[in-house]
């Protein structure tokens, strides 16, 4: 049988075909690729439509990549989706704290989800970029953080996913002043929010 068989050109042709099928839009050219990027992991167009991009966060998220950054994130499986190569060349590291034994002891204590003491112990230990997949008791508890001035947030991506508050939380983050990316509706998910952190990534290094 005859079929593409290098990863990478399977990726160009998917990105081709994605951009032939996805018609018109106001995108602009860093905005399209992280739009493509997510629609590439989801083979679901209608995220042209979900992703919301607030004006100068890519600017953002990029000053902070390109310093170096711990980046928190709320899934394990969200850390494994986020290019490790990419984060080594940029002197980055990715940390998802819900798996640690304090973590899960001081939520059955205190009677919350483990989403929202790792989100708490990320704020205590510095960490100004966060990426949320799945948790949206975790992306509200950012926010009540920030409003109590105990969280230093730099920049955001919102994309829980499911039935109970994970439209609602995305609302609530995107009415704080602050550089994000977010799926708006019900969708979303932890492919989604590494889809969106890889894009920003290979717009400052030169994948081989």
């Amino acid at each position: 049988m005859d079929y593409i068989k290098m990863p990478m050109d399977i990726e160009k042709k998917s990105f081709e075909i994605i951009g032939e099928e996805m018609g018109e839009h106001d995108f602009s050219e860093r905005e399209i690729s992280i739009v493509k990027r997510v629609i590439h992991t989801t083979a679901d167009f209608e995220y042209k439509d979900l992703l919301y991009i607030r004006e100068g966060s890519i600017d953002r998220a990029l000053e902070v990549l390109k310093n170096g950054t711990t980046i928190y994130t709320d899934t394990n499986m969200a850390l494994t989706g986020i290019n490790k190569k990419a984060l080594k060349e940029l002197n980055c590291k990715v940390e998802c704290f819900v798996s640690r034994e304090d973590i899960a002891k001081e939520a059955k204590e205190r009677k919350i989800t483990r989403s929202m003491a790792a989100v708490e112990k990320a704020v205590e230990e510095g960490v100004q970029f966060f990426v949320f997949g799945n948790a949206p008791t975790a992306l509200y508890r950012l926010k009540e953080l920030i409003i109590e001035g105990k969280a230093d947030a730099k920049f955001i991506v919102g994309a829980p996913i499911g039935f109970v508050g994970a439209a609602e939380s995305k609302k609530e983050i995107e009415k704080l002043d602050l550089p994000l990316i977010t799926v708006r509706g019900r969708k979303g998910g932890s492919t989604v929010a590494a889809a969106i952190v890889n894009a920003l990534m290979y717009m400052i290094i030169e994948r081989e």
